[in-house]
């Protein structure tokens, strides 16, 4: 049964102030001094503080708390090139997700551009402002070489989270799925459905985790990707085969791992059942997997799996990531969010999946209970111990791999982020509340 019906989805963009964000002041303009300390003179005394030394800017203004979400609407969704415009509502969800899971605050920058290299000047012209750019809805492959551009010319954080967000949230379900079932990831056997930005993303980001490049299988709309296809871009040339291995049905016989990240239903019971002992399968295309849950189960019970929806176990959802990798990359003033960085975002969440989950986390899923197996390999995008936990592992990597410019006491930070979040969510909540939107 659906959540909700399409009436329900506008009236929620629609009703009170119109979409989701708001500026709101975070300093009082009551009288005659607040506004001459708010503008001119005394707004002067910080803007020389400043020029004396610009990494001030993260002590007198909001830049240390500011991301900005980048997008040209070239990939939305589900929903392809839409445009800047209609892909904005989008945007704003992002920030909407920011402030409420990680109290970062969020500028939406929706861009009329496709010339990559017009969106790498437009966006290199916004860090003086910004603490960090999440890259968002851009295609690919021009993605690609739009981020790690910017990545090399900015000395700000730059994540594109179409590609690494899914690729860290599958990483730590994988590290679990591994543990479960007692396979090797030297020895795995890996069939990737999907040549785009995300695909791509996993794949690497598996390699970083262990997984030997040469027993990743891609496929992309055309086939197999392998080194006698011709018109390969680089990106897909990396992960190409020495030659063509057949179907997907052909050499998805005896693999251990299936990621999905194309279309519905491509993966078919018949498939599953030809799959290595205990298959992990991450059928993870939106809004419909590959497989479902269900289908996957009845051939093969011993199977896990993982998806993006949240009426199944297991759901990979982007959610889990991104804010809590910025809280935690900001709060050390990174210059860049890194491999180190990414590893240990995994690494936290695959370890929290082990741990008792509160009954608020139950209750909000309508569960009795939980606890780490094939059906519970990743923790639940709404446990607010998330941001704790992977807010801490990425600030510690960050300085320990030297991309912070400053520190923290890990302890006392993590305590801060429990007190942070929980204000945060208070105030949001009853601002909501005077529109009367709770739903």
């Amino acid at each position: 049964m659906a959540l909700f019906t399409r009436e329900d989805a506008l009236d929620y963009h629609r009703l009170g102030k119109k979409g989701k964000l708001e500026v709101i002041p975070v300093k009082p303009c009551l009288n005659q001094k607040h506004l001459s300390m708010a503008y001119t003179p005394g707004v002067a005394e910080a803007c020389r503080a400043i020029v004396e030394d610009e990494q001030l800017a993260y002590e007198y203004t909001n830049k240390g708390n500011l991301v900005a979400v980048v997008s040209n609407g070239t990939a939305v969704l589900g929903l392809g090139d839409i445009g800047p415009s209609a892909g904005k509502p989008v945007m704003e969800g992002k920030g909407l997700l920011f402030k409420y899971f990680a109290d970062i605050d969020v500028y939406d920058l929706n861009i009329a551009q496709k010339d990559p290299d017009k969106v790498i000047e437009f966006v290199k012209m916004l860090e003086p402002t910004f603490g960090g750019i999440n890259l968002e809805d851009i295609k690919a492959p021009e993605c690609f070489y739009i981020e790690q551009t910017l990545i090399e010319e900015m000395d700000i954080p730059v994540f594109h989270d179409d590609q690494h967000g899914t690729a860290i949230i599958s990483g730590a379900a994988l590290i679990n799925a591994l543990e479960l079932t007692g396979k090797k990831i030297e020895g795995l056997k890996v069939v990737v459905s999907g040549g785009g930005a995300a695909a791509i993303a996993c794949a690497k980001f598996y390699v970083s985790l262990g997984l030997p490049k040469e027993n990743i299988f891609m496929f992309d709309s055309k086939g197999l990707i392998h080194k006698e296809r011709y018109v390969l871009n680089k990106y897909k040339q990396e992960f190409a085969q020495d030659k063509d291995y057949g179907s997907l049905a052909d050499v998805l016989k005896g693999a251990d791992m299936f990621v999905g990240l194309s279309v519905k239903g491509i993966l078919t019971q018949d498939m599953v059942k030809s799959m290595a002992k205990d298959p992990i399968i991450f059928a993870m295309a939106n809004p419909d997997p590959e497989i479902s849950y269900p289908e996957a189960k009845e051939v093969r019970p011993d199977c896990i799996v993982a998806n993006g929806r949240s009426d199944y176990p297991n759901q990979v959802n982007n959610v889990s990531g991104f804010p809590f990798i910025f809280r935690g990359a900001l709060d050390v003033q990174a210059r860049k969010i890194n491999e180190e960085m990414k590893i240990a975002a995994a690494k936290a969440l695959a370890e929290l999946a082990k741990e008792p989950v509160p009954d608020e986390v139950l209750e909000a899923y309508g569960l009795k209970e939980l606890q780490f197996g094939l059906d519970y390999i990743i923790p639940k995008p709404l446990d607010a111990r998330i941001l704790e936990w992977e807010a801490t592992a990425v600030a510690k990597a960050a300085m320990d791999s030297g991309v912070a410019r400053t520190t923290v006491d890990l302890e006392e930070y993590r305590a801060s982020l429990r007190k942070r979040l929980k204000a945060a969510q208070k105030r949001i909540n009853e601002f909501v509340k005077s529109y009367n939107l709770t739903m």
